[in-house]
């Protein structure tokens, strides 16, 4: 585990929300309705296990829902505290929660703006791994669509693309390649797990 003495840049592994950690229903913010996507308990569970040697688990979900008036921040908290509740029932902890609430057609002005953080751009990333000291050449973002691999590259990361069905345009370009392509988190974590040596996690040398 990394120490208050030991502020070296470690890896992290950088997950999606809907459709990836959670069971994919637009705008929802209600956490009773809150499940797990297929194969993201045993994924979150392997994960949890690398967590504990120091990888952290951080959540890079764009929620429109704000900027179109479907939901508020408060709301939002409410939702992080459902899904720190669901990774600790897996044995697992979830270290970051970021979000965008904004969208080209927000019904709200202050949600209407260009922004850094709307995935496909890896604002959100960036200020994750500022946050909480991450090697983002090291890490990985995990995602069920390609806004999220092309995200995830955009920041450095390494990428795998969960192929379960809701990417529906396939718009493929240099930023859009994923690294590895799985079924779902179960998948992904394995992957992972097998890519990242003892000696890399934690960020030893």
């Amino acid at each position: 585990m990394k120490t208050l003495m030991d502020t070296r840049p470690q890896p992290a592994v950088f997950l999606d929300k809907d459709g990836t950690v959670l069971e994919d229903e637009p705008y929802n913010v209600d956490p009773d309705r809150m499940r797990f996507a297929p194969g993201a308990r045993a994924g979150l569970c392997r994960l949890g296990r690398l967590g504990r040697l120091g990888l952290p688990l951080i959540i890079i979900s764009n929620q429109p829902g704000i900027g179109l008036g479907k939901a508020s921040p408060r709301d939002l908290l409410l939702v992080r505290r459902r899904l720190e509740s669901m990774f600790l029932s897996v044995h697992a902890v979830l270290a970051g929660f970021y979000y965008c609430p904004h969208h080209p057609q927000a019904v709200l002005a202050r949600y209407a703006c260009a922004c850094d953080c709307r995935k496909p751009a890896p604002g959100l990333l960036r200020a994750a791994a500022k946050r909480h000291c991450i090697d983002l050449a090291r890490s990985w973002f995990v995602g069920d669509i390609l806004d999220d691999v092309e995200a995830g590259r955009r920041a450095g990361c390494r990428t795998i693309l969960l192929d379960n069905g809701h990417e529906t345009e396939w718009l493929r370009g240099a930023w859009r390649t994923p690294e590895r392509i799985e079924p779902d988190l179960d998948g992904a974590s394995r992957w992972i797990g097998a890519q990242c040596p003892p000696a890399d996690i934690g960020g030893a040398a």
